[in-house]
């Protein structure tokens, strides 16, 4: 009877295993589709006026921007002498011979008609030599060259004048190391993943009030809109954007762990949807592929930094100002990591 009982469970896991394993590999043509639909690869730097961008980068949703930079500026500043004259070429490595690489994510705040702004920034460095990977974010009010348009801005307004293509350059030349690849995700889509999901479950450090809304302290249970609200307020941290950027990885981190379980199956032709909607990106369905058999062992081994500066008021704008001693102690610490 035992063994009837053990024979009968054993089965009944190898028909529902069979059945996921059939699910899955129907779904496979349905993730190729979802990667063809969102590979982009990276534009040539942008050198015409986009009066979106003027927009985007005018209506910044920081109370300190009493006076913004692009309201001070003349349209169609961008200078082909810049972009050609940079010495950093972006591009792919070669990931099946598990080369080092460098990702840069950025999630944007897109709107009808409106290209909006990149306000999380995280690079990536991942080393397999090294089995680790360096994971830092740049605040969005850091202060920087806008490479291809030749003026100091906010970091983050780099996305909205020129696109991924000059978000990309501008980080570069920031921390003075090439980017490979990147994703770009509209923080909107977001919401949607997380309610599929079914929420998320987060330990908030300390109490606050954002939006009308109130986080108490301790564990939480968010639904999408409220958690995209969590992960953007700053100004009532104590900690300002490095506090903010602590809250994005509780919540991502929590839908990483909910987007591994088996119950997930069911839920990816809807959760496909809303990647295909809501992220760009240049890796291709071979390049993915050869990250998750090359790289995927370094993803449980993440080392973090942080960018240090201070806050400044220029002409009534507030920026995030980064020193050239810290600029090169990043660029040292992440070159380094890229080393075989």
């Amino acid at each position: 009877m035992r063994r009837r009982i053990i024979y009968g469970t054993l089965a009944a896991f190898s028909v529902i295993g069979l059945a996921v394993g059939i699910y899955l590999f129907q779904m496979y043509d349905s993730v190729k589709d979802t990667v063809a639909a969102i590979y982009e690869p990276l534009e040539p730097p942008a050198l015409a006026d986009d009066p979106r961008a003027t927009a985007s980068a005018a209506e910044d949703d920081g109370v300190d921007d009493v006076v913004d930079t692009v309201n001070q500026a003349e349209p169609g500043l961008i200078d082909p002498a810049v972009v050609q004259g940079s010495t950093l070429v972006h591009g792919p490595v070669d990931l099946k011979n598990k080369e080092p690489f460098t990702l840069l994510v950025m999630g944007v705040d897109e709107r009808m008609g409106d290209r909006g702004r990149s306000d999380t920034i995280i690079v990536l460095g991942v080393n397999p030599a090294k089995n680790s990977v360096l994971m830092f974010n740049i605040p969005r009010d850091t202060r920087t060259e806008l490479i291809g348009r030749g003026t100091e801005d906010k970091i983050n307004h780099a996305y909205a004048f020129g696109g991924t293509r000059m978000a990309i350059d501008t980080v570069s030349d920031f921390l003075g190391v090439p980017i490979n690849y990147y994703v770009k995700v509209n923080m909107e889509g977001l919401v949607q993943i997380i309610d599929i999901l079914g929420g998320v479950q987060i330990d908030n450090p300390f109490e606050f009030r954002f939006e009308r809304v109130t986080y108490p302290e301790g564990p939480i249970h968010l639904d999408g809109r409220d958690a995209m609200m969590y992960t953007r307020m700053r100004y009532d941290d104590p900690r300002g954007d490095f506090g903010r950027n602590a809250r994005q990885q509780l919540v991502l981190s929590d839908l990483i762990e909910r987007a591994k379980r088996i119950s997930t199956v069911t839920k990816i032709p809807d959760i496909l949807k809303e990647v295909e909607e809501n992220t760009r990106t240049n890796l291709t369905m071979d390049d993915i592929m050869d990250i998750y058999n090359n790289y995927r062992k370094q993803a449980s081994d993440i080392y973090k930094d942080e960018i240090k500066g201070s806050g400044k008021h220029i002409d009534g704008i507030y920026y995030y100002i980064v020193e050239e001693a810290e600029r090169q102690r990043m660029h040292d610490k992440l070159a380094s990591h890229l080393q075989p």
